[in-house]
């Protein structure tokens, strides 16, 4: 409960409670007789031949259980691989091999060479301490450019490429030759860590001939097939159970090297093995977002009308290509933005690079394209001498195009892309402070201000063949609903807004409502949180599982009182006998009178695209290379809004993350490749509250034909929409001729630089 006075109010979302006064149970919290805990041992090398781990002396430590290394476990598993749909990347993978703990080549700093299990994590840590390790070092290469020359290579006798794919067609020289302006830019996508509050989690139970495996996680079904997989054991024999979880933004939902190391050794001693990633582990070998260096041209007729856009992307994807080989197909096949360009052409090499692994987070690939096309729209309006929000309008897909087939592949489901921009306009003020800047620009003792536009599409509910969900409603005895499904929750609201909808759905009070889910026990098949999926895929699979409920519902009634169906209705979580005033019966009843009533089915939605526009308007100090965001204005439309509480906390933490990408997040590599972390936070700066600015967050409503719902995907508009705008924002403050020298994050170095750099002309926006 929350308290206003004396006014006592129920919570917004129904976890809050729980989650704000300290009763939340996460991975930590579970308590196991006889769990031992597990610490690994870590490269300090980026790159190097392993010529020898000593666990010897670690096993004498008190406390300690044992000792592992590569060598000790020569039938540990190595990692499974992802295959993303609508890619094949076998290829990719053969002949390079993840290993759970280090063979013989270190290829990320931090890669686990052994474990050591105590009987606490603070004996594991000495144990670990009294490991002995010989590494050799090799030159390490961290960037998708340097690692792509192939000087050094990752794997032998293999190219560090490890794949290539394209989205749209080559366009002829003579669409470049006779257009009216070409531009031509180089922009590099930073990498970023996710940085959940909570860092990644499992623990292992052996329970007779079963395992039953706790984790944090976003698709705990997957991490079923594949434990059970890599221990070749039927999949009926393992459970994986997500309690609650602090945060994911994507990168929880593999099966990452400790994981596979964990559930082996529990098998192996017969008892619990829990691993709990700290701070500095994690922001050494967690997952990576991002990771891009981009190279554009554009081109338009001299009103402003796009002709062609080509897109040319270097993907840093990690050291092993298990993961995100082919992630950057998304920036790819969302190369278009929301623009009718003729001719588009997106290649990609996915490059392997000494670096952990990079996977998807909030965005996940759409984040690059939109920063891509929209820092060039802003680039091309300046050549022509165009404003930039009005090359936009003259460019937008039109609603009555849709569906839209994009050049790229892709079929846009709705959309009204001028809505959205009116209203960012409209909210922030654009003609104002376009005025405001004016008058900057002509006092010598005013600071530089910017307007940046961003207008971004993104893809929501996953790709072909992972748009689906599995659940079912069960009707009991007491009147509750029990609601299960294959999704997973790590914040994102599911138990309101789930047994809300299914409570609307059968006309019945949301306290009768309780939901289940993140256990494979409880729901057998399961697909999980990711992609924004939750209400497009999970919710519209709640609709229809609550009409097949009112359907078996008439049916039995029907049977029970002798009636056709057709005279059976349905209203206010009841059944009515359409003829009989007298013949009625609650869910309850029905229940007590005909004994169990559960449905159970498999639903499919379609691939939905959300959309929107972000406007910032940022101050600049040249001296100090400082940048203040004044205002920023966030207009997102993802369809039918099921939440709206909801759905205003997804865009506002996303926009944080996205301002945190623009302006602040960022690793940076010592020559030997290994990252500047000695600080923790204080070298990867992250927005905090006092850094964040007035944001005002608007929606405009285009329902998608794609599923029942009309909803689209919600929760990673904001690092798509704002990094773009803020950058935009900056450049237009200082009207830079070279777009190259503002690279993500803009630290006060690189803005100050470029506020030193040469203008483009006086006069031009």
């Amino acid at each position: 409960m929350k308290y206003r006075g004396a006014v006592v109010e129920q919570w917004t979302r129904r976890e809050d409670e729980r989650l704000l006064t300290g009763r939340g149970r996460y991975v930590a919290d579970i308590k196991v007789p006889g769990c031992l805990d597990a610490a690994f041992v870590r490269s300090k090398f980026a790159h190097g031949v392993l010529r020898g781990v000593d666990c010897v002396a670690a096993r004498d430590v008190p406390g300690v259980v044992g000792a592992w290394s590569a060598a000790d476990l020569p039938d540990l598993p190595p990692v499974p691989h992802t295959l993303l749909a609508r890619l094949s990347t076998e290829d990719a993978v053969a002949g390079r091999e993840w290993p759970a703990l280090v063979k013989d080549r270190v290829r990320y700093p931090g890669e686990a060479l052994a474990v050591v299990l105590g009987e606490d994590r603070y004996r594991a840590e000495d144990g670990v301490a009294e490991v002995a390790v010989t590494v050799e070092p090799l030159p390490a290469v961290v960037t998708p450019s340097a690692a792509s020359e192939d000087s050094v290579t990752l794997f032998d006798g293999l190219s560090n490429i490890a794949l290539r794919g394209e989205a749209g067609q080559p366009i002829d020289s003579s669409v470049w030759r006779d257009a009216a302006a070409v531009v031509e830019a180089r922009y590099r996508q930073q990498l970023l860590m996710p940085s959940p509050m909570e860092c990644r989690t499992i623990l292992a139970v052996p329970e007779g001939d079963r395992l039953t495996v706790w984790s944090g996680h976003q698709m705990p079904h997957r991490l079923r097939r594949e434990l059970a997989a890599l221990l070749g054991w039927s999949t009926d024999r393992i459970r994986v159970v997500v309690p609650d979880t602090g945060g994911a933004f994507g990168s929880k939902s593999a099966a990452f090297p400790e994981f596979v190391v964990v559930a082996y050794l529990a098998v192996k001693l017969g008892r619990p093995v829990r691993w709990i990633e700290d701070r500095l582990e994690s922001m050494l070998v967690a997952t990576r977002g991002r990771g891009q260096d981009q190279t554009v041209h554009l081109a338009a007729d001299a009103e402003g009308r796009l002709l062609a856009y080509e897109l040319k992307i270097d993907a840093d994807v990690g050291a092993y290509p298990h993961l995100g080989v082919g992630l950057p197909m998304q920036t790819a096949w969302m190369a278009t933005g929301a623009y009718t360009t003729p001719h588009v052409h997106a290649t990609l090499s996915s490059v392997l690079t000494n670096t952990i692994v990079t996977y998807p987070y909030r965005g996940a690939g759409r984040p690059e394209a939109a920063i891509a096309i929209e820092r060039t729209m802003d680039l091309l309006a300046r050549r022509l001498g165009i404003d930039p929000v009005e090359m936009r309008r003259r460019n937008f897909i039109q609603p009555e195009d849709f569906p839209y087939e994009t050049p790229t592949g892709r079929r846009y489901d709705s959309g009204n892309y001028e809505a959205a921009l009116d209203c960012a306009l409209k909210t922030i003020g654009y003609e104002e402070w376009r005025a405001e800047q004016a008058r900057r620009r002509n006092d010598p003792d005013a600071l530089p201000l910017g307007i940046g536009v961003s207008c971004y599409v993104e893809r929501s509910g996953g790709e072909t063949g992972g748009l689906h969900e599995f659940g079912s409603l069960e009707a009991r005895e007491d009147g509750t609903v029990i609601a299960r499904c294959g999704a997973a929750p790590s914040g994102q609201g599911h138990e309101t807004v789930f047994p809300a909808l299914v409570a609307k759905s059968l006309g019945i009070p949301e306290a009768q409502v309780r939901l289940a889910e993140g256990d494979t026990d409880e729901q057998p098949e399961g697909l999980g949180s990711f992609a924004s999926r939750s209400a497009q895929v999970a919710g519209a699979m709640f609709q229809h599982a609550a009409t097949l409920l009112i359907e078996e519902a008439r049916k039995r009634a029907a049977e029970l009182w002798e009636l056709p169906v057709d005279e059976v209705k349905w209203a206010d979580g009841a059944v009515h006998a359409a003829s009989h005033s007298s013949l009625a019966a609650s869910l309850a009843e029905l229940v007590h009178a005909t004994g169990p009533l559960r449905v159970d089915d498999r639903f499919e939605a379609g691939m939905a695209f959300p959309f929107g526009t972000h406007v910032a308007v940022a101050e600049v100090d040249p001296e100090l290379g400082s940048v203040r965001v004044l205002q920023l204005v966030a207009v997102d439309d993802c369809g039918v809004v099921l939440n709206p509480t909801v759905v205003h906390g997804q865009a506002f933490g996303s926009a944080v993350q996205g301002i945190g990408q623009a302006l602040y997040e960022g690793m940076t590599f010592g020559d030997d490749g290994v990252p500047h972390l000695s600080g923790g936070f204080l070298d990867y700066l992250m927005p905090t509250a006092a850094e964040i600015p007035p944001i005002e967050i608007k929606d405009t409503c285009t329902p998608s034909p794609s599923t029942p719902l009309g909803a689209k995907g919600a929760g990673e508009s904001g690092c798509i929409g704002t990094p773009a705008a803020i950058v935009n924002a900056v450049a237009d403050a200082l009207q830079i001729a070279d777009p190259n020298l503002l690279q993500m994050p803009l630290t006060p170095d690189t803005v100050w630089r470029a506020a030193r750099a040469p203008k483009y002309e006086e006069g031009v926006r």
